[in-house]
C-alpha cells in the first residue's frame, strides 16, 4: 500500500521521468532532476553557433537559468577592464540567432543536457543581473562581490544573450542513452 500511495503522489514530471516517457526534444526534460541539476551546476555551458563566415564555432560560457531562458552575458564595453569593443560573437549571433548549447559532466558515465533555440540579444548599461547571479554561482559570494565591484564602473555595458529553449535533449548513459546504444 505504501508504494501505491507514493506513486499516486508523484507529479506528472516525476512519473514521466520515472517511466522515461519524455522523448528527446521535449522541453519538459528541463524539469527533470538531472535537467535541474545541470542547469544549476557550476559547469560552464558550451554554446555552438555559426560565425559570420559560415563556419561553426563553440565557446564555453557562464550562464544563468531564469526558469524560462538561459542567459549568457558578454561585454559590449568595459573601459575599466580594457574592453573597448563588443565581443565579436555578438555580430555572428545577430546575423544567425540559431544556436545549440550543452551542459555536460566529465566523470563516467557522462551526463549531458543539450538545448536548441534562437537567442535574443539586448544591451544593459552596467552589469547585467544574470551576470552577477552567474558570478556568485561560479565563484562564490565573496569572490563574486570583489570581481563585480571592479566591473560595475561607468562605461560598462553588457549584452544579454538569452536562449529560450525550443528543443531539449538529455542523456545520462544509464537510463537515457544515445540511440546508437539502443536508447533514446
Amino acid at each position: 500500500m505504501k508504494r501505491l500511495v507514493k506513486k499516486e503522489t508523484m507529479s506528472n514530471t516525476q512519473k514521466a521521468e520515472h517511466n522515461q516517457v519524455l522523448p528527446q526534444g521535449d522541453i519538459r526534460l528541463l524539469e527533470t532532476d538531472l535537467g535541474q541539476l545541470l542547469l544549476h551546476s557550476s559547469i560552464p555551458a558550451r554554446l555552438a553557433f555559426v560565425w559570420t563566415d559560415g563556419t561553426p564555432r563553440i565557446t564555453p560560457t557562464w550562464f544563468h537559468w531564469s526558469g524560462q531562458e538561459i542567459v549568457m552575458v558578454t561585454y559590449v564595453a568595459g573601459p575599466n577592464i580594457g574592453i573597448r569593443h563588443p565581443a565579436l560573437r555578438l555580430a555572428a549571433l545577430r546575423a544567425n540567432p540559431a544556436v545549440a548549447l550543452t551542459i555536460d559532466t566529465e566523470p563516467f558515465p557522462p551526463q549531458s543536457l543539450t538545448i536548441r533555440g534562437q537567442v535574443q540579444i539586448s544591451e544593459v548599461n552596467g552589469v547585467a543581473p544574470e551576470y552577477a547571479a552567474a558570478a556568485r554561482r561560479y565563484l562564490g559570494d565573496s569572490a563574486a562581490a570583489q570581481m563585480l565591484a571592479g566591473l560595475d564602473q561607468p562605461g560598462t555595458k553588457q549584452a544579454r544573450v538569452a536562449l529560450r529553449p525550443t528543443w531539449v535533449g538529455l542523456i545520462d548513459f544509464t537510463t537515457r542513452r544515445p540511440s546508437v546504444l539502443g536508447g533514446v
